[in-house]
């Protein structure tokens, strides 16, 4: 066996065992979540790039709504600096930072029990940024999974300075506000380690702003199996495919998108993700948007075929998804409103922002 395969097969029991430990901590984090949501802050959020879909719901909306409830500090972070990582302009981005603000307040989060902010409105989290890259190395962000691949999908266009220091803002996002949990899929967590990483390495060069607590806490992995939720052309759900069902779309726009998903030729209707990824595909969001179980539906459905298998899945979401959409078009009528909950947020993060900032200055001996 040759060196290079004995490195990558390290690397990658390593990367196994590594992943082994976090969902052993994940798991004991859940349970003390339940008995002591008080000692948890958590951080999430979306960059606004496209409105948010029915994936986005399932696969972290309605678990942010979960910890919200279990009385979990909540911080929502509409990222829209990162919009600009890898594109040449903002596009219609006050819009979309408003339409996720409804979202958001649509699907259950609670202004009174939540912090909903952005990036361009918190200057002391982004001057964190400095420091901070002064911690990693060029080589550490180019080995980064989403820079690689956000740099891959440009077709070799020079990567942007802002797309190399990606992972850094992250870990800023993270760390500005003391995050204590962030809820992650598998492959993200690259990014919750490069904050880590960033915490100890302040702590060992630049030290304390007091001596007993370092001035940023080790953020902890909530991991969840990805909701793998696929588009309607049978494809991974994705803003820049076009291929979603938008948590705004009405009743109407919902069927025609359904009735043109992909299926296959078979008309009995199955349960086999593996065989059948499409029609499973479409058990699935049937059984989450009834609570039923996807093998149930299939077997109820028979052999109706692709028809009756849409028609099922249409009556499924529209029914599940009509009052969110009710509450979200009485939120965008009032953009006063939304503006008060950004504004209020915003003015939170600002002072919190503020005193990590300072405890930084401090911890650096540049307080003057």
């Amino acid at each position: 066996m040759s060196e290079d395969n004995v490195g990558d097969n390290l690397a990658a029991a390593t990367s196994e065992a590594s992943l082994a430990a976090s969902q052993r901590r994940s798991l004991k984090i859940e349970a003390d979540l339940v008995a002591h949501p008080e000692r948890w802050r958590v951080l999430t959020g979306d960059r606004p790039t496209g409105e948010l879909h029915i994936g986005h719901y399932f696969g972290s909306l309605a678990n942010r709504v979960r910890l919200q409830n279990l009385g979990v500090e909540t911080w929502v972070l509409s990222a829209d600096y990162q919009v600009i990582t890898d594109r040449d302009g903002v596009g219609p981005i006050r819009e979309r930072v408003y339409s996720a603000v409804a979202n958001y307040l649509a699907c259950g989060i609670d202004p009174e029990r939540a912090v909903i902010f952005t990036h361009s409105a918190i200057p002391a989290l982004n001057q964190l940024l400095l420091p901070f890259l002064s911690l990693v190395t060029d080589a550490e962000l180019k080995r980064n999974p989403t820079v690689k691949a956000e740099h891959e999908a440009t077709g070799g266009r020079p990567m942007s300075g802002l797309l190399l220091t990606y992972p850094v803002h992250q870990a800023a996002d993270i760390l500005f506000c003391k995050a204590h949990l962030v809820p992650v899929g598998k492959d993200q967590l690259p990014h919750l380690e490069q904050a880590r990483v960033i915490a100890r390495r302040f702590d060992e060069r630049y030290g304390r702003s007091t001596p007993d607590t370092p001035v940023f806490p080790q953020p902890e992995a909530l991991l969840s199996e990805a909701m793998n939720i696929l588009g309607t052309d049978g494809t991974k759900m994705s803003k820049s495919k076009g291929n979603t069902i938008e948590i705004g779309m009405d009743a109407d726009a919902t069927a025609r998108l359904i009735k043109k998903a992909v299926t296959d030729s078979d008309r009995h209707i199955s349960y086999d993700p593996a065989r059948r990824p499409e029609v499973s595909n479409l058990l699935l969001l049937a059984a989450l948007t009834t609570g039923g179980d996807p093998e149930a539906i299939a077997e109820g459905i028979g052999d109706g075929g692709g028809g009756a298998l849409k028609a099922y899945v249409t009556e499924a979401v529209n029914t599940f998804f009509a009052p969110i959409r009710a509450r979200r078009a009485e939120l965008l009528a009032d953009p006063g409103y939304l503006e008060q909950v950004l504004a209020a947020g915003n003015a939170k993060a600002n002072v919190v922002a503020e005193a990590t900032l300072d405890e930084v200055r401090t911890a650096m001996r540049m307080k003057y």
